[in-house]
């Protein structure tokens, strides 16, 4: 994980560029039957400057030719809840809804197997790239977490590789596998098929 030095996220991104504009990487090579999974964890505070580098990374490889589908997590469950017209409703009931039950509301809304996956998957049909970025993690929990969705896109995010971006740590402990940890601080639980990208060697 980087320090809160900005600067130090510009070699990581020089790596990220390196690395997805690969064919290796993308023709998915030494994965043996994995699933094309990669997590790249930053650290939270960070995240505004992960933004702005994150703009360019999808630029640059854009006009390089490798093609990048970004879906962000936030955008996509507005637009869902939008298009099923609660949204309203949501922001007026907010401040005298006990949080518990929002929640609740809320996870039944964007449920990742019912909800965001095939949603998902409908805009990776309608849209012709070469990686997918998932972005805005942080800004749906707790209402989404990040492992569920993860597990969900096994189902329809095969073909071409996926890159989350994740504001906290991904590690791997002897004897426990590897853990999503939200912020750092939260553990998001176990996820044993990602692949750290920032270890990515080819």
């Amino acid at each position: 994980m980087p320090k809160d030095n900005p600067k130090q996220l510009q070699p990581q991104f020089d790596h990220l560029y390196n690395v997805i504009s690969s064919e290796h990487f993308l023709s998915r090579k030494g994965l043996g039957n994995e699933v094309p999974f990669f997590i790249f964890p930053f650290k939270p505070t960070l995240q505004n400057e992960v933004d702005r580098y994150l703009k360019s990374l999808i630029a640059k490889l854009n006009k390089q030719g490798t093609y990048v589908l970004e879906i962000n997590l936030y955008d996509l469950g507005a637009e869902l809840i939008k298009g099923r017209g609660y949204w309203d409703r949501i922001l007026e009931k907010e401040p005298s809804t006990p949080k518990d039950k929002l929640k609740e509301q809320m996870q039944t809304l964007l449920d990742p197997e019912e909800k965001l996956t095939p949603a998902i998957a409908a805009k990776m049909k309608e849209s012709t790239f070469d990686v997918l970025f998932i972005t805005g993690v942080g800004l749906v929990y707790p209402f989404v977490r990040t492992h569920n969705v993860l597990n969900n896109l096994q189902k329809v995010a095969k073909e071409q590789p996926l890159v989350m971006f994740f504001p906290g740590t991904y590690t791997y402990v002897e004897g426990r596998g590897s853990s999503l940890d939200l912020f750092g601080i939260l553990n998001e639980d176990k996820y044993y098929r990602a692949f750290n990208i920032t270890e990515y060697q080819f």
